[in-house]
C-alpha cells in the first residue's frame, strides 16, 4: 500500500503478484482488483490512456465485491476516489488530474 501511495505503480503492481501466487481465492480477486488499479495508474504515467481506462474498469468491477473496509486498507475511499479518475476518462476530460487516489489505512476497532 505505501509503494501505491508513493505512486510506485509498478513496483506496488509486482508486490501483489508476487503475493497474489500464494493467497487464497478471496485475497486472490482482491490482490487481482488491487494490480489492476496500480497496473491502470502505471499506464497513465506512460500515458496510455485507453490502457488506464480499461484497468480502472476490471480493478474496480473486482474491488467492488469487498466491503468498505478490508485487509486494511478503505476501500470506499479508494472505490471514490478512482471512480472519479474513470468518470474524468470516460468524459473526455482532463488529461492530468489533481491526484492519484491514496490508499487510506483504516484502523483496528477495539
Amino acid at each position: 500500500m505505501i509503494l501505491f501511495n508513493s505512486a510506485e505503480f509498478f513496483k506496488a503492481h509486482e508486490v501483489w503478484e508476487e503475493l497474489w501466487l500464494s493467497a487464497g481465492e478471496t485475497d486472490k480477486l482482491f490482490l487481482q482488483g488491487m494490480i489492476q488499479l496500480a497496473a491502470a495508474f502505471h499506464h497513465y504515467t506512460r500515458g496510455n490512456l485507453k490502457g488506464t481506462k480499461s484497468l480502472l474498469e476490471a480493478g474496480l468491477d473486482k474491488l467492488r465485491k469487498f466491503p468498505g473496509e478490508y485487509r486494511g486498507a478503505n476501500l470506499n475511499a479508494l472505490r471514490g476516489a478512482a471512480d472519479g479518475w474513470l468518470a474524468a476518462l470516460t468524459s473526455g476530460g482532463p488529461a492530468t488530474l489533481a491526484e492519484f487516489p491514496q490508499i487510506e489505512f483504516v484502523q483496528p476497532r477495539q
